[in-house]
């Protein structure tokens, strides 16, 4: 990978989506990382030049195209696309819970968002001759669960578009691959609202507890660490994946157990 190559991070503020900003600029790319507020952490990284914070609601429907034009405007070309933005609310209460708004904010933010970036950025990669678009999925896509039943809907239906654009934009050199963490060590799951502490006030347990019974469901017996999942970005956009398209890696420590 050379230092012309830019790319485009969305949910770039913060977890997995800031170390995939991190790695990529490591890695020589100059990245434009859109968040809903530009923090610390990205404005140190930018300090440099190579990457860009660009401050923008995703969820709006003008959001992802307002983030691909300020990159092609900054750099004057599109390489990477890496659609990292999502969101998850546990629904303990189960699909009785789930309203009609629910159901769409969901999809919205962990579906139709990534859509939008790839109506908005396929233009740019179709002009530069190539390119490649990973998209941070979910274990869930492969493992429904009641309790993130629109999550894991949305991220199935992620995977499954993904695939299709892989058969659609291949012969004109944009390659589709999806990422599928399972849990991992940031916020979502750890950080105040997230998921272990959701169920710890559901339930009256304690969130370390359940944290650390979730990472007994994998092999290895831990979550993930954002680090990791950015690494396999950062192969998947390099030419060391030249000829992977239309994969779904898995980065779960072994929890599904399926082939």
């Amino acid at each position: 990978m050379t230092g012309s190559r830019v790319a485009v991070v969305t949910g770039a503020g913060r977890g997995i989506g800031l170390a995939v900003v991190r790695a990529l600029a490591a890695a020589g790319l100059r990245v434009v990382a859109g968040t809903r507020t530009v923090g610390g952490e990205l404005e140190k990284l930018a300090a440099d030049g190579a990457v860009l914070p660009v401050a923008v609601d995703l969820a709006a429907a003008e959001g992802p195209a307002r983030l691909v034009e300020a990159a092609a405007d900054a750099f004057g070309r599109v390489d990477l696309l890496v659609n990292n933005v999502g969101a998850v609310h546990p629904r303990p209460g189960g699909f009785d819970s789930i309203t009609d708004a629910d159901w769409v904010d969901t999809f919205n933010i962990n579906f139709l968002v990534h859509v939008r970036a790839i109506r908005a950025v396929l233009p740019h990669l179709y002009a530069a001759g190539g390119g490649a678009v990973i998209t941070i999925a979910s274990v869930n896509a492969a493992l429904p669960d009641p309790l993130v039943m629109d999550y894991s809907a949305a991220k199935a239906a992620l995977v499954n578009f993904s695939k299709a654009m892989s058969k659609e934009a291949g012969p004109r050199g944009v390659r589709f691959n999806t990422v599928s963490p399972g849990p991992v060590s940031t916020d979502l799951w750890l950080g105040s609202g997230g998921v272990a502490e959701t169920l710890a006030k559901e339930g009256g347990g304690d969130p370390a507890q359940i944290a650390a019974g979730a990472a007994r469901q994998s092999v290895t017996g831990r979550f993930s660490t954002p680090e990791e999942v950015a690494a396999s970005v950062v192969y998947l956009a390099s030419d060391l994946a030249a000829n992977v398209t239309g994969t779904n890696l898995g980065i779960d420590g072994g929890l599904l157990t399926s082939l």
